[in-house]
């Protein structure tokens, strides 16, 4: 059997760490004191807010369709047929189960993004980028109301805290 040799370690490579915290009172705000606040007019959050209610109707309802498609018996309208045998029919669909339940389980957060939208229009706060704190465009908001980002921020094309 061949020695195996275990390379000497050295920590004195380490370097400190310097994480690049500013402390909340040295740090540059993204309003200037002599610029107005930026945000959606009170006109403009009522639409959205309606908008939003629709969507949410229309999610709760498709969930409500998935939960009972989920819960229903099989085909034979019994489900206490214990000595029978496992067929390939069974898999089919416990598998067509397990698809049903991701998509109601994306529908609940779904749902649970348009609450919180709703909130933020109750805020005023809606329709305002959370890296940039410029408004999101109209557009956007309209293809995905609950958006919480700039269309530059969604690619990657503004860093936080990048002063602008």
């Amino acid at each position: 059997m061949k020695e195996v040799k275990i390379p000497k370690v050295t920590t004195k490579t380490s370097v400190p760490y310097n994480p690049g915290y500013t402390p909340l009172e040295k740090r540059e705000t993204v309003q200037k004191s002599t610029e107005p606040m930026v945000r959606y007019s009170d006109n403009d959050l009522n639409d959205f807010r309606d908008l939003i209610n629709k969507k949410l109707d229309t999610a709760k309802k498709e969930l409500a369709y998935l939960q009972g498609l989920i819960t229903r018996k099989d085909d034979a309208g019994n489900d206490d047929n214990d000595n029978r045998y496992m067929t390939m029919e069974d898999g089919s669909l416990s598998m067509e189960r397990e698809q049903l339940s991701q998509m109601a389980s994306r529908q609940i957060t779904y749902i649970d993004h348009l609450e919180k939208a709703l909130i933020r229009i109750e805020n005023k706060t809606y329709g305002i980028c959370r890296v940039t704190g410029k408004l999101i465009d109209k557009a956007r908001l309209r293809a995905v109301p609950h958006a919480t980002l700039s269309l530059e921020a969604k690619l990657g094309l503004v860093k936080p805290n990048s002063g602008e």
